[in-house]
């Protein structure tokens, strides 16, 4: 069982919402509220925040009425802005870099982007959704490879072996060098090198404290 998170789910399709709190609550979460469009979600949070229940994270579409456009990106954004604290998990049918960009280019605490496709995949969905209520990050291996690849950020990524690109898309995803060292099948000593050669490379320093992690995805993003 997950540390139990609270979740306010931003869904126009009221079959997925109902099936996203069914997972969620199965795994003995709690979904304090489900709204249908970018508007709702913003005026749903605020007011959780003035009764003093803020939730945990919101998990969001990217496209939601009245446009189907960018909504509930915007929505996450604005309320990234407002609550640094709040966990913010975005659903999109298909890889778009503006918007994961846009995302991400903010705090880098509590922020996934994940293909709606992953919600088939029960556990890693949830398992996202608890990460970046606790301060993590979850983002799709399709996202990471598509950010990831751009031939801008080829200067970057040259210094970089395939063995550490390997492992930074996997710490991107916002697995733990343990989780890292058993998907690669190596030992956990051999990943901690690659991951210090990676903060090395990129100009990230030990005062920059946990947050390289995430940092060392966001040099890609932001240089």
């Amino acid at each position: 069982m997950e540390d139990r998170v609270r979740v306010v789910i931003a869904e126009d399709s009221v079959l997925l919402r109902e099936g996203l709190t069914r997972l969620l609550t199965d795994r003995g979460h709690e979904v304090v509220a489900g709204v249908g469009d970018g508007e709702a979600l913003v005026k749903t949070i605020t007011e959780l925040d003035a009764q003093g229940e803020l939730p945990d994270v919101v998990v969001a579409d990217v496209r939601m009425p009245p446009t189907h456009t960018d909504e509930g990106v915007r929505a996450s954004v604005r309320l990234r802005k407002a609550h640094p604290g709040l966990g913010v998990l975005v659903l999109s049918q298909y890889v778009e870099e503006r918007y994961a960009t846009e995302l991400l280019a903010g705090s880098s605490r509590g922020v996934g982007y994940l293909l709606k496709d992953r919600v088939a995949e029960v556990r890693e969905f949830v398992d996202a959704v608890v990460r970046v209520a606790e301060g993590g990050t979850a983002l799709d291996p399709e996202v990471v490879a598509q950010l990831l690849g751009r031939s801008r950020k080829q200067d970057v990524l040259a210094g970089l072996t395939p063995r550490e690109r390997e492992v930074l898309g996997l710490m991107a995803e916002g697995r733990t060098n343990s989780a890292i060292a058993r998907q690669l099948v190596v030992s956990d000593g051999a990943v901690e090198k690659h991951v210090s050669n990676i903060f090395m490379k990129l100009g990230l320093s030990p005062s920059d404290g946990d947050h390289r992690r995430v940092l060392a995805v966001l040099t890609y993003l932001n240089s």
